[in-house]
């Protein structure tokens, strides 16, 4: 018996199966093909607001330059209520009529106060010259909800106020903007595949007597975002971010004004590292702007500004800090 088992054990596996018959011996085997993945046209996702279609090229092109010196403090005394206290000195551009830049300098001291709740936020701003500025969101329902910009001064003519009651849809938005000078605007965005969302505004200014038209699309990808505008008031503005990695997206825009034959472009980059983010554009007026933030603890940050207009031989540096979340 245990001769026979150790036999059978070293037996040679069996000989392969003869070769198939006909085409099916030839041919190479047959691969499942992927389909295409199926949209569901009726969840669409919701776009952005039509006010916010260019935000990640802004957020390359247009940081928040400035000249001089800037301290800002935030101090938190509970979970929803906070005051913050600002002190800025530096120079401010006066317009004239010849090419050369005149700067005045300047300084000035703002208290702010803090309202924030899931429901309701409330950010007020009282400066030393006597501008007061206030901001209200407020959720009326799940989809709908109230924005109140109002600006104050001393100045007669200079004060401004704005409602904006904005209807998020399923997948689409909506907003009606009321304001002095009898401004009434409206907007609306929808998304019509996946990527791709359409937009149109209108507005009257019936203090001015003027009306106007936009369009807009926006197709944006995990890797990209395009934006494109048109207005009645001769404004063409396109812009494309490419989001290189995690960390890093290039920025590009071109604008034309068809009224004035102005045309500009520029190009920026976003680097955010582990303690930083380094923000940077040059355009097509000679002028080249750089802005970093540094993260020097928790609640502790450090900022660099700085602008050169090699065209306007203006040099613009300006360093400040902030303290608290």
């Amino acid at each position: 018996m245990g001769s026979s088992v150790s036999h059978a054990a070293t037996l040679p596996p069996p000989p392969p199966p003869p070769p198939a018959v006909g085409l099916t011996g030839v041919l190479p085997p047959k691969t499942e093909e992927k389909g295409e993945t199926k949209v569901d046209w009726l969840n669409l996702p919701c776009p952005v607001p039509f006010e916010e279609i260019q935000r990640e090229a802004l957020m390359s092109l247009k940081p928040e330059l400035f000249e001089g010196l800037r301290f800002d403090f935030t101090k938190g005394l509970n979970q929803k209520f906070s005051l913050s206290h600002s002190v800025f000195m530096g120079s401010m551009e006066v317009p004239s009529q010849s090419s050369d830049t005149i700067k005045v300098p300047t300084a000035h001291y703002e208290f702010g106060a803090n309202f924030l709740d899931p429901k309701l936020m409330l950010v007020g701003r009282v400066l030393t010259d006597g501008r007061l500025n206030a901001r209200v969101k407020c959720d009326l329902t799940d989809n709908l909800t109230l924005k109140i910009n109002a600006q104050l001064t001393n100045e007669p003519h200079f004060s401004q106020g704005m409602f904006n009651f904005d209807y998020k849809g399923k997948d689409y938005r909506s907003q009606f903007q009321v304001g002095n000078n009898a401004f009434y605007g409206a907007n609306y965005i929808q998304s019509v595949s996946p990527h791709l969302s359409l937009g149109s505004e209108v507005f009257w200014l019936g203090h001015q007597r003027k009306s106007g038209i936009g369009f807009a699309a926006r197709y944006n990808t995990d890797k990209m975002v395009a934006t494109g505008q048109v207005a009645s008031t001769g404004i063409v503005a396109l812009s494309y971010v490419q989001k290189v990695s995690e960390k890093v997206s290039l920025a590009s825009d071109f604008m034309y004004n068809h009224m004035t034959r102005d045309v500009t472009s520029s190009f920026g980059y976003d680097y955010i590292l582990r303690q930083c983010r380094l923000r940077g554009k040059i355009d097509s007026t000679g002028c080249v702007a750089a802005y970093l933030e540094e993260r020097l603890n928790m609640g502790v940050n450090f900022i660099l500004s700085a602008e050169i207009d090699h065209r306007k031989k203006d040099y613009k540096f300006g360093f400040g800090m902030t303290v608290g979340e």
